[in-house]
């Protein structure tokens, strides 16, 4: 069995405990030392042979899958493997092949960014979508045109934005793009290596986001931020008032008790 198993952000402790259960019963593991951090691999407790894929192509991958199909493998991804994970075509392989496997999902930077900073991302009349997007550099050619930044930009919402340090300026231009829904003033947060022991967490505004990303000399494992609701000022939302009803609660009036008691078990405690 292949699973391919979210590592999450870094810290070791924010692995689910799927993932956990995964490495303890691994045979083998296929990791990236460059993105995720050793420390996870604590979560082992069979003493698996260990490979690096930093150093690996997809077919050195595919190798260790078919001729290691009896054993069970922990393909090791950093964040969520479906996002930026790069498991598709690893998927569409075990598929041609005959090879089991499972996913394991993680929590991705930009959910442990939101947690570090303390800030919701889905604010009620400020925004109600996230995307997950980049810049394209030298993957220019996978990138679809209708989903350049400067086009979310003008939608607006909370956008999270990955491996795209390169070009701050050109990030901080798509942007500010014309008919963008930003400003200069709009919240901004710089998330370096979140949740690892050496993070750093620069909140600006959009205006100063490509000095900022500069100023970090960062040149890999940053996540950007942008969006309105990085701000925190929200109205209360219309879930939990008293006078909004929906399936699991009845509309409360003023004076009455919210909330009721648990019956009381009759079955026997063995």
């Amino acid at each position: 069995m292949i699973s391919f198993v979210g590592a999450g952000p870094g810290d070791p402790e924010l692995i689910t405990i799927a993932g956990a259960k995964a490495l303890a019963v691994a045979d083998i593991v296929i990791w990236a030392s460059s993105l995720v951090p050793e420390t996870i691999l604590d979560h082992c407790s069979a003493s698996p042979r260990i490979y690096d894929s930093a150093s690996m192509t997809l077919e050195d991958v595919i190798e260790v899958y078919k001729t290691e199909k009896e054993s069970n493998i922990v393909r090791l991804h950093s964040g969520d493997p479906s996002v930026y994970g790069a498991i598709q075509e690893q998927i569409d392989i075990c598929i041609a092949h005959g090879l089991d496997y499972k996913i394991i999902p993680g929590v991705t930077s930009l959910a442990a960014t939101a947690a570090r900073i303390g800030r919701e991302l889905t604010i009620p009349k400020v925004s109600q979508s996230v995307v997950f997007t980049r810049i394209a550099s030298r993957t220019s050619a996978s990138m679809p045109e209708r989903e350049k930044l400067s086009s979310y930009a003008k939608i607006g919402g909370s956008i999270g934005i990955f491996l795209s340090i390169a070009d701050p300026q050109g990030m901080q231009e798509a942007l500010l793009c014309e008919d963008s829904a930003f400003t200069i003033e709009t919240p901004v947060v710089i998330a370096i290596r979140v949740s690892w022991p050496d993070e750093k967490i620069i909140e600006t505004t959009l205006g100063n986001l490509a000095s900022s990303l500069r100023a970090t000399g960062a040149k890999r494992t940053v996540l950007v931020l942008v969006g309105e609701a990085l701000g925190g000022q929200a109205e209360r939302s219309h879930l939990y008032r008293p006078d909004f009803a929906h399936v699991f609660r009845k509309r409360s009036l003023p004076g009455t008790t919210i909330g009721r008691r648990a019956k009381k078990s009759t079955s026997a405690h063995l």
